[in-house]
């Protein structure tokens, strides 16, 4: 009875030695990869951070900000101002704004300067706006503005306006063209050799009026026809 009884036991233990060994095996490479993991991997990082130092070099403060030459010598030779802006009340009550992208004092007088892309407005005590849009400008004192190159101006009454120079008064409301001027408003298409803008003392209203050489081509508008 023993002998029989025997031999199945012995089977089992072998085989469950072989599967016990077949399963530790692979920790055995496991554990050999991390034995080896924590050798190698200080000495990595030993090497990569004696390169920064090897590497690295003192930096140059001179050399650390680049600074463009025409620049500084252009701003030395000419100063300017970006995006000045002028505002005023006149004495009859108007409001006016100067402002550009850039203006350039003028060496010759303290009191002028030069700019660029030029704005103004002005507002009347009545209310009625005037905006002006020139590629260039000055502004002489306290005294006067003056916009050349492709002056565009409109107006809070339905008028648009081009010329080549408007002058436009700090002290009063007063524009007037210095070239001539072509119109579109509700008269229609207005040709005039200048035009001025200007407050009438009686009344202190602001009134519009084309000059030399006046030409109207007239259009009616619906409410006429009616």
């Amino acid at each position: 009875m023993a002998g029989p009884c025997a031999l199945p036991y012995g089977r089992h233990m072998r085989t469950r030695l072989h599967a016990t060994q077949s399963r530790t095996q692979p920790l055995s490479g496991y554990s050999r990869f991390v034995a080896w993991a924590k050798i190698l991997l200080p000495l990595a990082s030993l090497a990569l951070l004696s390169t920064v130092f090897l590497v690295a070099r003192q930096a140059d403060p001179a050399k650390s900000i680049p600074f463009a030459k025409t620049d500084v010598e252009a701003l030395a030779r000419e100063p300017r101002v970006t995006a000045p802006l002028y505002a005023a009340v006149t004495r009859d009550g108007a409001t006016i704004t100067v402002s550009a992208d850039t203006a350039t004092p003028d060496p010759a007088s303290e009191d002028q300067a030069t700019a660029r892309k030029v704005w103004a407005r002005i507002q009347t005590s009545e209310g009625i706006e005037y905006n002006a849009v020139a590629e260039e400008g000055r502004i002489e004192g306290n005294e006067i503005a003056i916009l050349r190159g492709n002056v565009d101006i409109t107006t809070s009454l339905g008028y648009r306006l081009r010329t080549e120079e408007m002058t436009a008064e700090l002290g009063m409301t007063r524009l007037t063209t210095r070239a001539e001027v072509d119109a579109d408003g509700p008269l229609g298409e207005i040709n005039a050799g200048r035009m001025e803008v200007r407050t009438e003392d009686v009344t202190n209203a602001s009134v519009m009026v084309f000059k030399d050489g006046v030409r109207l081509i007239y259009r009616p508008s619906s409410t006429d026809d009616r």
